[in-house]
């Protein structure tokens, strides 16, 4: 049986033998793990050179690179959203995130909103640059978020609140997505689309809005009324023209109908009319009418 003697030079001898190959082993495995990074879908990989501070841009997938020497960050070119809202969970910030927007008239509201953009693998080297390689997240935190809120808050500051949150949102969100867009092209970012989402009032001044259109609403029920009755009116004044023109009608038609009666009598035929109703005894009693009849036109018709 052999003894074991842990300070026996042949047990050292193997101990630090081991203890050489597994430092290397595991070096090793550090040295491959280091020397690649995966580059995920819908971002590009930029890739700097410490010693000489070239830079180059990888696509998708395994990027090589030397540990220790070379530094690797990506950015996304498939578009990504960051969202300021205030409802809390929604946003990319936690709690109420919505801007502050003031007005020209100086009142205030908060405004939800999100802003989708990404960027190319021609500029991600240039979006490096400009960040000194920080992460995308980061950049978000800082660059992207100051820069939404200030031409957000520069923009609607030019305009009445009713433009802003009725009359001219429209133009509120193209002017601030042409206004964006060039501050982010300056970094290397292509902007795709600013999307306005709610405006939150405060509380007394979403009380006077309220008391606003509750009287407009008034208002238009009143001209709504008015035009009723003059429908109404005009309708009466109408009806009452068109009997007064039938009657006119009717009248004149009377009155022509008497003037051709008139213009067919004669007085042989009158007194024609009268003869045939005559029973041919003379009154009996003098002083009385006595029948129109000239005698004379009488005899001379007899002869």
């Amino acid at each position: 049986m052999n003894n074991f003697n842990a300070n026996s030079p042949e047990f050292l001898a193997r101990f630090w033998s081991r203890g050489f190959f597994a430092i290397m082993a595991l070096a090793g495995l550090i040295f491959f793990f280091s020397s690649y990074s995966v580059i995920s879908p819908g971002y590009t990989g930029v890739i700097f050179n410490i010693w000489t501070g070239s830079l180059r841009t990888v696509p998708q997938g395994i990027a090589w690179r030397f540990p220790f020497i070379t530094q690797v960050q990506s950015y996304p070119t498939a578009l990504r959203t960051y969202t300021m809202v205030r409802r809390s969970g929604e946003g990319s910030s936690a709690g109420d995130d919505s801007i502050d927007l003031p007005t020209r008239e100086g009142q205030h509201i908060t405004q939800d909103i999100s802003v989708t953009y990404n960027t190319s693998e021609e500029q991600a080297a240039q979006v490096f640059k400009a960040f000194r390689g920080a992460d995308i997240s980061d950049i978000e935190s800082t660059f992207i978020r100051r820069t939404i809120i200030t031409v957000a808050q520069n923009t609607a500051g030019q305009m009445s609140l009713s433009e802003v949150i009725s009359a001219k949102r429209n133009d509120l969100q193209e002017n601030i997505q042409k206004i964006l867009t060039a501050e982010l092209e300056k970094m290397g970012f292509h902007l795709d689309k600013v999307n306005l989402g709610a405006s939150h009032l405060p509380e007394s001044l979403e009380k006077q809005m309220q008391q606003k259109m509750a009287a407009q609403q008034q208002a238009q029920q009143a001209e709504y009324e008015l035009q009723k009755q003059q429908m109404l009116a005009k309708a009466e004044v109408a009806k009452a023209e068109g009997e007064g023109q039938s009657i006119l009608v009717r009248a004149k038609a009377q009155a022509e109908a008497n003037r051709l009666l008139q213009s067919t009598l004669s007085q042989n035929l009158i007194q024609s009319k009268a003869i045939d109703k005559w029973n041919g005894v003379l009154p009996q009693v003098s002083g009385g009418s006595t029948p129109f009849i000239d005698l004379r036109n009488l005899k001379a018709s007899k002869e």
